[in-house]
Formats: structure tokens, sequence, C-alpha cells
């Protein structure tokens, strides 16, 4: 087969998926399904809403295209703010978009009224972690002004936490949300008509408070991508119960194995990229090298399944030395991914995706689900 490549395993992308929208259903919260590291992929999509997924989300427009085109009719949300030069693009594509920018809301307004139909929103809400979010003692006047707009619809507001400076989702900060959105709804709901249908929360980042146990107040969505992919919590890098940890491996082809010594010699300045790790071994070392490189992966995300030590990476080449016996040149080794890894690779045209038709799993790989001690 051709290397590198990532091979997703969509049965446990859908075990995963399926775990998470039945815990958060069962608290009155439903899950957009985030496609972007997948880059928009019609079959991991398919997979999510089969698992019981009610809205995909993603933060580019060219993946949102990418399912429209191979006829994935479900809601889509476009998760990050419009490009101002995208707004009819977004109308196009995406039922729903996150929002912060008046001129761009107008923008949106406009490009619907011309394509003959509605776009609604939801104004995401500063919070504390500093990526983006409309201040909350600006959140009022931004929605007096949203709501003249002719052709947009305002759903809600939203958060994001953990993505930037890693604050964490807590009763504070959750119920600030929650507070605002009961004020919105007494200052401008009409009748029945709440202008906070939606409060989305924010991220994975959000399942450990969620599932807490304590009151989620008004919070009833998520958008979950690492989460379903990878089985982690991505605050803490711990493994959450009951999921797939090993849905996504890579694989990448051993182009080179020497014994060589485990030091380099001659006068040394700063190298292109710095190393993965700062071991210092002694004597000689059992030394491949490997055909992916930080155009392809983020080696600081990658870990060997196979015991072998990553050294480092320059652009084209992964430096892995082991212990134990050589891989032969044309052997394959396989790694484990964290978001930032799988991120790169999914996006380089030089990483085969392979993404793994659904079957029922068999009882051997159930018993790989990964439990909290």
């Amino acid at each position: 087969m051709t290397a590198p490549r990532i091979e997703i395993n969509l049965d446990k992308v859908f075990h995963n998926a399926s775990t998470l929208v039945g815990r958060l259903n069962s608290h009155g919260i439903a899950v957009t399904g985030v496609t972007k590291a997948c880059m928009g992929n019609p079959s991991y999509a398919e997979t999510l809403l089969a698992a019981g997924v009610g809205t995909l989300g993603d933060s580019r427009i060219e993946n949102i295209e990418e399912m429209r085109r191979a006829g994935i009719a479900a809601p889509i949300a476009l998760i990050r703010a419009p490009m101002l030069s995208q707004a009819g693009l977004v109308v196009a594509n995406a039922d729903i978009s996150l929002n912060t920018e008046l001129d761009v809301i107008s923008a949106l307004s406009d490009a619907a009224q011309k394509a003959g139909r509605r776009h609604a929103i939801l104004l995401m809400v500063e919070l504390g972690d500093l990526r983006e979010g409309i201040m909350p003692d600006d959140l009022e006047e931004t929605v007096r002004r949203t709501l003249t707009f002719s052709h947009i619809d305002l759903r809600g507001i939203g958060a994001s936490l953990g993505c930037f400076n890693g604050v964490i989702p807590d009763g504070i900060n959750m119920g600030e949300l929650s507070r605002l959105a009961d004020d919105l709804d007494q200052k401008f709901c009409a009748s029945s008509n709440l202008v906070t249908r939606t409060v989305s929360g924010g991220n994975s980042s959000n399942l450990k408070w969620a599932l807490s146990g304590n009151s989620i107040g008004r919070i009833n969505e998520l958008r979950l991508g690492e989460s379903i992919l990878m089985g982690v919590d991505p605050l803490y890098r711990e493994p959450i119960e009951g999921l797939y940890t090993d849905a996504v491996t890579l694989f990448a082809e051993v182009i080179e194995s020497k014994i060589k010594p485990s030091q380099p010699w001659g006068e040394m300045a700063h190298p292109t990229f710095e190393k993965t790790t700062k071991t210092r071994h002694h004597g000689t070392t059992n030394q491949m090298v490997l055909a992916v490189g930080h155009q392809d992966i983020d080696p600081a995300g990658l870990s060997a399944l196979n015991g072998s030590e990553i050294l480092g990476a320059s652009s084209d080449h992964l430096i892995v030395a082991t212990n134990g016996c050589r891989a032969q040149v044309g052997t394959e080794l396989s790694f484990a991914l964290n978001y930032s890894a799988l991120l790169r690779a999914m996006t380089s045209r030089f990483v085969r995706k392979d993404f793994q038709a659904r079957q029922s799993l068999g009882p051997k790989s159930s018993e790989t689900v990964p439990r909290a001690e």
C-alpha cells in the first residue's frame, strides 16, 4: 500500500460518536459533529450522521462544498467566523454560521436576499479564552442590531473555551453563558420565539463539565471533533472512558536503516527544526529514516507504536531509533497521532487518506476499548 498514509477506522469513529451522542442526549445536549480534521470527507460525515449527530460542522467553506457535492443534505454549520469575502459561498453551502462581526452578518443577509433564502447564525461570546467572541457587555446591542437584518435568523449564542489559552469550561463561565441567554430572551423574545433557542457551550473541552452531573443550565449543544476522532479529553490528554483511542493510525515507510553513532560530529549551529527528543545516547544506535517529515506531520504529536524512539524530523524525513532490531528498508512503521499531528497529516497532499469502510467490530476489537482506571 502507499505510504505515508493515514488509516481512519470508521467503525471506531461510529462507536465514539454514538457513545458521546447518547451520553450528551441524556443531559439534553445535542451534538454537532465536526468534520474539519478529515477535510469534510463524505464517508466520515456520513458515519457521524449514522451515529446520531444531527448537524455537521466545519471551519472551512471548501470542506462544506465537498460534502454538498457528495450529496450530503444534512444541516451544516460553518464553525469559524465567515470571511467577509466568502459571504455568498457561506450562504450557498452552510445552513448556519458562527459570527462576531456585524459587517459580516450584514453581508450574509445581503447574500441571502440575493439567493432568495435565509441564513441562520449563532453569536459567539468571549468568556475568557481570548480567541473569538463578542464581549458580554456588547452582546445586547449586537443582538439588537442583528435582529434588524432582513434575511438573518438569530438562533442563539455560543462560546469557545480551551482552544487558545486552555481556559477550562466550568460552572462559572458556563453559568455566565446561560445567564446571558436568559437575559437576551427576557429583553428580545416575541411570544414563544426565544432569541436563544440554541446555547452552544463549546467543544470537546466541555465534555468533562457537561457529563459531571452538575447543572448544565441553558447549554443544549456542543461541537465535537477531537473527542470523536481521538477518544481523548483535549484539556488533559486523557482517554475518555469507553471510547477508542486508536481510530486513527499513521503508517510511514523506512527508506534507510543503519547502525550509526548516537552523537553528531563537526561544528554545529541551529538545526532547521528543533529535535523532538532531548535524549542523549552513547555509543551507536539502530537508526531508521522514514519518508515523512514536518511538511506532512507534527513530529511532536507522534508516538511510535513499536516501541521506537522518535529523535526528530526534517522537512521530509522522520528519524527513529530503537534498541531492538532494525526494520528493513521498505518496512512500514505505525504511529499514533495527537490532534495537531492529525490536522497536518490530513492537510498534506503527500499523505494518503484511507477511510476504512464500516464493518461490525468483532469481540477482539471490542476488547481494545480503553476503560478508566
